[in-house]
């Protein structure tokens, strides 16, 4: 099978068109996986309280961010990781993290909302959803989905 005009006779020349039909199909195959866009998770904002007990904040926000993952979306929590080198009490890099997470939410397909209490970032976060027409979904505890979904006035 060493050329094209040969491809359907066996190394012995005998006709083998079972083998051809093969190797072409394999090949097709091959050119439509490396042809095909791999789909990718959509994006969703994690939207959770973080001050106050910041542990089980952390923690709870770790946890739903497992949960989108469960569910086929590829989740984004900045609180997860941005107190970990900005200081949440400092006023100006408070407002620098919550502005990085604003430039994320805007990548996201939709905006998860996430326990009881809406925090006054976690307003920030849904007004911004509202205004670029960003999906908000609320899930209560045990990350069951709200219905219908709650009023954040």
């Amino acid at each position: 099978m060493s050329n094209n005009r040969n491809a359907r006779f066996n190394g012995e020349g005998y006709y083998d068109p079972t083998a051809f039909e093969a190797i072409c199909r394999t090949s097709r195959d091959e050119r439509k996986r490396k042809d095909k866009p791999k789909r990718e998770p959509p994006r969703v904002y994690i939207a959770s309280p973080y001050k106050g007990d910041t542990e089980t904040n952390v923690q709870n926000a770790l946890r739903y961010c497992r949960f989108a993952v469960e569910q086929g979306y590829f989740p984004l929590a900045p609180h997860c990781y941005l107190p970990r080198f900005m200081d949440d009490d400092n006023p100006s890099e408070r407002e620098l993290a919550l502005s990085f997470g604003l430039r994320l939410l805007n990548s996201c397909k939709e905006l998860w909302v996430f326990g009881e209490r809406i925090s006054e970032g976690m307003r920030r976060e849904i007004a911004e959803a509202r205004k670029l027409g960003i999906h908000i979904r609320h899930f209560v505890n045990k990350c069951e989905e709200a219905f219908p979904c709650v009023s954040y006035q």
